[in-house]
């Protein structure tokens, strides 16, 4: 019973987590824009802190109290290993998010508007990887 619902925690954390690591690099795209103007500026920072301070950090700490929790119930294997190798990935990526975030409050972002194009895939090819892990636990 404390393993399932363990489970069900992990995944809505995991759900929440991801739609923020999906969603904030988007809000960089549109912020990154030079031609914005201050009051448009203000109200990304503001979008940006929110969404970070309410779903992401939250989620992302349940994410991992509840995923390493779990461990105790089913043991690592190597699939589990390189899941979680997958998942340090996932984090590294969630602070360079904060990062950025700070950079774009103090007003000091240095990447284009291409540059978070590009690197908003980055979660989304991860979490695949992830999965196929979960689902198929090859090794």
């Amino acid at each position: 019973m404390l393993f399932n619902t363990l489970k069900v925690i992990h995944i809505f954390s995991i759900i929440a987590w991801m739609a923020g690591l999906l969603y904030l690099p988007r809000i960089f795209v549109n912020h990154a824009n030079p031609q914005i103007n201050k009051e448009t500026s203000e109200t990304f920072k503001l979008m940006e802190g929110k969404l970070y301070k309410i779903i992401m950090f939250p989620a992302f700490v349940v994410t991992w109290i509840s995923g390493l929790s779990m461990t105790h119930y089913v043991g690592i294997d190597t699939w589990l290993l390189l899941k979680m190798f997958f998942v340090i990935l996932l984090t590294g990526y969630h602070f360079f998010c904060f990062k950025c975030l700070n950079d774009f409050k103090n007003d000091k972002n240095k990447f284009s508007t291409k540059f978070f194009r590009i690197t908003n895939e980055v979660p989304a090819i991860i979490l695949i990887f992830i999965i196929i892990l979960v689902v198929f636990q090859p090794f």
